[in-house]
């Protein structure tokens, strides 16, 4: 069952939070340097929990209960992920010494999210119809 639908989406999720930060920086400092967020232990810890809740929730498709939970629980991650980005982002300006610009690996959770709610959103469809069979029989 892993051509479903979701599957696709949580893979693209775990695209987004474990591939591409890697590449994407989260913001380039004044002196031109990249600032990926390995930098920050913080961001690593919380970009690998979300990797892991998104490839636990792709291997255990058969339980579409706790896929869902999984999920739940990874938008919640990703919130909090972006609530710490705005945070920083707001807390320093766009012309100190120390952020020069903001970089679009800012933008990684709100993409995570909307897969991931893409992703929920799937796995209900199939949960429903499910049920819907098992009251047929």
């Amino acid at each position: 069952m892993l051509q479903r639908v979701q599957t696709i989406y949580l893979f693209l999720a775990f695209a987004a939070t474990g591939i591409l930060p890697f590449f994407i920086p989260l913001w380039t400092m004044a002196d031109a340097k990249a600032y990926l967020f390995m930098h920050n232990q913080v961001y690593v810890v919380l970009f690998g929990l979300s990797t892991t809740l998104s490839i636990l929730s792709i291997i255990s498709y058969n339980k579409r209960q706790n896929q869902f939970v999984m999920g739940r629980l990874n938008i919640i991650l990703n919130l909090i992920l972006l609530g710490l980005f705005v945070y920083r982002s707001l807390n320093l300006s766009g012309e100190t010494p120390a952020v020069s610009e903001k970089g679009i690996g800012m933008f990684l959770p709100v993409v995570a999210i909307v897969l991931l709610v893409l992703a929920n959103k799937a796995i209900k469809k199939d949960e429903d119809l499910v049920k819907s069979v098992d009251r047929l029989r």
